[in-house]
């Protein structure tokens, strides 16, 4: 638990950021010892932070506002997070596992915070500026999503796909969260990325199928045996020599495409169920 701060001095003109900044720290310190947005009220941080309760009004007019500036930290974070991530890969489709990967990983290194923005039930007195910073995090996973379309691997409308990536994301690590009493994965990052990965691929494919196509077991399974065939012998050619586009040693100056791309356009022999 954090100690109580001793009583403050008045801040001088010109200070009003730094008592703000006390004031959401404070705010952010009760929440997680608590683990409930419950304990954030204007007196207990106003205590933590030892200053009067009248001194919170300047800056926060009520607790709905301080929660809400505390929501606007926590998703700030999230969104830097993912760009940091993202940024140390050049290639679209690694790049956006890397978001899928850091969107899970703060969720469990601020499991609080990640409950207070994505698992409390539905509440109508969202800031402007909370309300902003969720739809900014939200564009920026379309606008990873819009590269990844733009590049070929994935097909589609980007807002839809970045929902359902997002989705299975948020599956991930609401379910590590809760831990439900069933058995747990051992191996957290191999789950993660597991997880990750089979929803990136997984859209990869379902989004070059035509809406509702029912694909059967045994011609699904021949296709993407193939297909993960392909794939293999193409990342390992890559990585023994450079390759540009439309010279590729094996599959001649017109094979502009992946050998598994057919696969995938077509969904493999397509059994109709």
């Amino acid at each position: 638990m954090h100690a109580t701060r001793p009583v403050r001095v008045r801040a001088n003109p010109g200070q009003g950021d730094r008592l703000r900044e006390e004031i959401l720290i404070a705010a952010e310190e009760l929440l997680v010892d608590a683990g409930s947005e419950d304990a954030v009220t204007l007196r207990a941080v106003a205590q933590r932070v030892g200053v009067t309760t009248p001194s919170l009004y300047r800056h926060f007019p009520d607790r709905a506002s301080l929660v809400g500036a505390v929501c606007l930290r926590a998703w700030s974070g999230l969104g830097e997070r993912m760009r940091a991530a993202a940024a140390e890969d050049a290639d679209p489709f690694q790049a956006l596992r890397a978001r899928g990967l850091a969107y899970v990983r703060f969720a469990l290194d601020h499991p609080v915070q990640y409950r207070l923005l994505l698992m409390r039930p539905v509440v109508s007195e969202h800031s402007t500026a909370e309300a902003f910073a969720a739809e900014a995090c939200y564009r920026e996973q379309v606008d990873a999503v819009k590269i990844c379309v733009d590049a070929g691997v994935l097909h589609g409308d980007p807002a839809t796909i970045a929902l359902t990536l997002w989705a299975t994301a948020h599956g991930c690590a609401s379910m590590l969260i809760a831990r439900p009493p069933f058995p747990q994965p051992r191996d957290i990052d191999g789950f993660i990325d597991a997880t990750v990965r089979s929803a990136g691929l997984g859209s990869a494919l379902t989004t070059r199928l035509p809406p509702g196509t029912a694909l059967g077991a045994a011609s699904l399974s021949r296709g993407l045996d193939r297909l993960a065939q392909d794939l293999v012998r193409d990342a390992q050619g890559n990585d023994r020599r450079p390759s540009s586009r439309g010279t590729d040693t094996e599959g001649g100056p017109d094979d502009n495409r992946p050998r598994g791309s057919a696969v995938l356009s077509a969904g493999g022999d397509n059994d109709s169920t």
